[in-house]
């Protein structure tokens, strides 16, 4: 009998198919997953990464709440017109801090990975307050409450705990100052700031949202949003990219 033909029985056999294909599955499995196991860390570190500043994690739970991974990914794929539009493509890095991550796969805006610093703070509130103020052909709703609702800090220290919990590395300094740093990051005339960005490198700290009499939840997600895509100095990987 030849190999056709034993193949071809098998075709016919739904039982030693089932068999054969799950032989064949849990082989590539096992070569897969294995090899993970023997790996301290399967994500290549990258300087500059640091966890967020509790402002910055309270803005993103903001951004996750108000379901902007709906319309905005943030990933930038390694395709010429990506990188064009958007800058370096994303590093699996990143996004090591994320639970959940937000890559996305739907844009109705833009991707946001690369957001920080391109606009001021006072281009961010206009935007959520009244998108098409800035960007007449825009279809985002509003987010004016946000500058309206005080930014809740009573729970901050137990979002940071559950973040250690999945591998995030806050130390206890960290989270016992969570809502020293929180008030510091808002408040550039506070006198915590400089112990706030000893323990979160490159932290700016501003009235992000112009209020300075109240910490709110658009102080927050605007501490977010001009933190993406800041943390890593790109001209390096650039600079490789070139030699190549």
């Amino acid at each position: 009998m030849s190999i056709l033909e034993k193949h071809g029985a098998i075709e016919r056999n739904l039982s030693l198919l089932f068999v054969f294909s799950l032989i064949v599955v849990l082989i590539g499995g096992l070569i897969e997953i294995v090899p993970l196991f023997y790996l301290k860390n399967t994500i290549e570190k990258v300087e500059g990464m640091r966890p967020y500043t509790p402002l910055e994690l309270a803005g993103r739970n903001i951004y996750v709440r108000e379901g902007c991974y709906t319309c905005h990914s943030q990933m930038i794929r390694p395709f010429r017109d990506e990188v064009e539009r958007y800058g370096h493509y994303s590093l699996a890095a990143e996004s090591m801090y994320d639970h959940p991550f937000q890559w996305g796969s739907k844009r109705t805006g833009p991707d946001l990975a690369r957001v920080g610093g391109r606009y001021s703070d006072d281009w961010h509130v206009d935007h959520l307050k009244n998108p098409q103020s800035v960007v007449p052909e825009s279809i985002m709703p509003s987010y004016s409450f946000l500058a309206a609702t005080k930014l809740n800090t009573s729970d901050i220290k137990d979002h940071l705990k559950a973040n250690r919990l999945v591998g995030v590395p806050y130390s206890d300094d960290m989270i016992d100052n969570a809502v020293a740093d929180m008030q510091a990051q808002a408040d550039p005339d506070s006198d915590d700031v400089d112990a706030m960005q000893s323990r979160y490198a490159n932290a700016a700290s501003r009235y992000f949202d112009g209020n300075k009499a109240e910490l709110t939840e658009m102080d927050a997600l605007v501490a977010y949003m001009q933190m993406l895509g800041t943390l890593v100095d790109f001209s390096l990987y650039n600079a490789e990219d070139n030699l190549r």
